[in-house]
């Protein structure tokens, strides 16, 4: 959806225009004249005019010139039947997107506003990619997913993909708040626009308000030119407010406003700004306790939590760990112009003990380091670098391991053997690990079966 000004002193073609745009699914607003034209560009920014160049009290190329000195970033389109080249010529000097003659059919005038909307789509696009943060593949095929507990976090991702529906993803820092929201937008119809991150803990308020509303040339020292905004880059897509628990309380009542009413004005402006945007927001704070606090705004909170998705940590789903232990090494091998590296059992039986506060994050960085560091073709107990604090076992100094851990992972591995018939492969893959742990394990406790020493 664009917000589009028809200024048409010829009734019977506006409204013909008017319901054209408006089937189109655009919010369109008529106006017969050059005057009540300039009212509204004062109180509101839009995304196109498509203006007559002969109006009653003042031409059109004059108002075309008005229009960029208030708003230099919206597209206008001439309209005429006194049609020359030196009036075509006159109006794309002065800033005309293109320039149609009297009379025109339906089809051709719809094409131009197509054309000039995606190219203006196009400029957002650029704007935003020139400040990204970030460059992520969101196919939910492509999330590395092994646990039930993930698994049903993609079902639900999904179930919403589809809808315009608000939503707020909660869990611990480094889960992958941003990969989920991302995959919402790569699965939703919004999916051909901007899907554009802020994360509202990085910036301070001043500058977080002109990084998510833009700002008017001269709203603050530095300001020597007019910014759009994250929420006019979004529109038509998706904005992802990463770490909401850290907005300000003053800017909490800007997003609020962007969700109930869809508009805002960026810093130092009056005029008023629509959107049509999605907004997925997350955090790793516990908001109602915020709110109790007085430091998140409640009537925010229930407008945000409309559906909840909620990403748990790594530990709570380790057989994720395995398998994005050696998407990692493959990816940075390939990063670092390394031969793709394996990892010994005892190094992965380490990272699979590990309790990883930092989820996915921590994981990635300490692959990292380790295919860095790596000397031989193989990852290396000494190649990894993690607290031992957070260890359930400290294999790396040799000592054994507590007996109620042993215990408790002897029988689990017993158990899974018996109800997979005693398959070491079939028991590896229910316990999400590999065949190469798996046989490192039943050979450290110990665990044998008639069937193997008839197989040897």
């Amino acid at each position: 959806m664009a917000h589009i000004l028809i200024v048409e002193d010829d009734l019977n073609l506006g409204q013909v225009l008017l319901q054209e745009f408006k089937k189109r699914h655009h919010d369109v607003e008529l106006i017969c004249d050059a005057e009540a034209a300039l009212a509204r560009i004062n109180k509101y920014i839009y995304d196109l005019i498509l203006t007559d160049l002969k109006l009653p009290g003042m031409d059109g190329i004059v108002l075309l010139k008005k229009v960029k000195s208030v708003n230099p970033t919206t597209i206008v389109i001439v309209m005429t039947g006194y049609a020359s080249v030196n009036s075509a010529v006159i109006a794309m000097r002065n800033g005309a997107q293109d320039f149609i003659q009297k009379p025109f059919d339906l089809h051709e005038i719809s094409q131009k506003v197509d054309d000039a909307l995606a190219l203006k789509r196009l400029k957002n696009e650029v704007d935003y990619l020139r400040h990204r943060e970030s460059d992520v593949i969101y196919r939910t095929s492509d999330i590395i997913c092994q646990s039930r507990k993930l698994k049903n976090v993609l079902r639900m991702v999904e179930k919403v993909a589809r809808s315009d529906t608000t939503l707020l993803i909660t869990g611990e820092t480094g889960v992958g708040k941003g990969l989920i929201a991302g995959a919402i937008h790569h699965n939703s119809s919004r999916s051909e626009n901007n899907f554009v991150q802020v994360n509202c803990a990085a910036l301070p308020e001043n500058l977080l308000e002109s990084e998510l509303f833009g700002h008017e040339k001269g709203a603050f020292t530095g300001a020597i030119k007019v910014r759009i905004g994250r929420f006019e880059q979004a529109n038509m897509g998706t904005i992802f407010l990463d770490e909401i628990g850290d907005m300000p309380l003053s800017l909490q009542a800007k997003v609020l406003r962007v969700l109930e009413d869809r508009e805002f004005e960026r810093l130092g402006g009056s005029r008023t700004i629509k959107v049509d945007v999605r907004i997925i927001v997350a955090t790793n704070q516990e908001l109602m306790q915020l709110v109790q606090e007085g430091k998140f705004r409640e009537d925010l909170y229930y407008r945000i939590n409309v559906v909840n998705i909620d990403i748990p940590p790594i530990r709570e789903r380790r057989e994720d760990i395995e398998p994005l232990v050696r998407f990692f090494i493959k990816r940075y091998c390939t990063e670092l112009n390394k031969p793709i590296l394996d990892i010994t059992p005892e190094a992965l039986d380490l990272l699979l003990r590990y309790n990883w506060p930092g989820n996915v994050r921590e994981i990635r960085n300490c692959i990292e380091r380790a295919v860095l560091l790596a000397e031989g073709d193989v990852i290396v107990l000494n190649d990894i670098s993690i607290p031992s604090a957070h260890c359930l076992e400290d294999s790396r100094e040799g000592k054994a391991p507590s007996s109620s851990l042993e215990l408790t992972e002897r029988e689990l591995i017993l158990e899974s053997l018996k109800k997979n018939d005693w398959v070491q492969k079939d028991a590896a893959v229910a316990l999400g690990v590999s065949k190469r742990v798996i046989h490192y394990k039943i050979k450290k406790y110990g665990i044998t079966h008639p069937r193997w020493i008839k197989n040897r």
